[in-house]
């Protein structure tokens, strides 16, 4: 037992991810709630509609690896969150999840944090809904 290994600490950080069908937008926190890093889709590309692109999600995971290596983070808690009333979240959730997995990040849970309304205020569409 002379092996003189350095433990090495794992750092914890939080992956809050906002995930539209017209954009994604990942912000890292430290687990107090201080930002770490912040990247949108419209920082990566310059093509407003490829803003909630998977690939385009691929690219923001990038900078966020790079990010988070700079900090020595090593795990993550992820929090999903689509737009309110939706029933999934866009298409570049998944995409950021992969990414991270394959970029060495251990993923210690996946949250779905989307906002229900409980009754709340009338939806728009009139009395007779929306019609063609």
């Amino acid at each position: 037992m002379s092996e003189d290994k350095k433990k090495k600490r794992e750092i914890e950080a939080v992956l809050n991810i906002y995930a539209s069908f017209n954009n994604t937008i990942a912000h890292v926190t430290d687990m107090s709630g201080k930002t770490i890093a912040k990247i949108t889709g419209g920082m990566v590309t310059k093509h407003s509609r490829l803003k909630a692109n998977p690939t385009v999600a691929m690219f923001i995971a990038k900078r966020i690896i790079e990010k988070l290596k700079e900090f020595q983070i090593t795990s993550l808690y992820v929090r999903i969150r689509a737009k309110t009333r939706n029933p999934a979240p866009g298409p570049g959730a998944n995409a950021i999840i992969k990414s991270l997995s394959r970029g060495g990040f251990k993923i210690l849970n996946i949250l779905d944090t989307t906002r229900i309304p409980r009754g709340g205020p009338k939806k728009k569409g009139g009395r007779r809904g929306r019609r063609p």
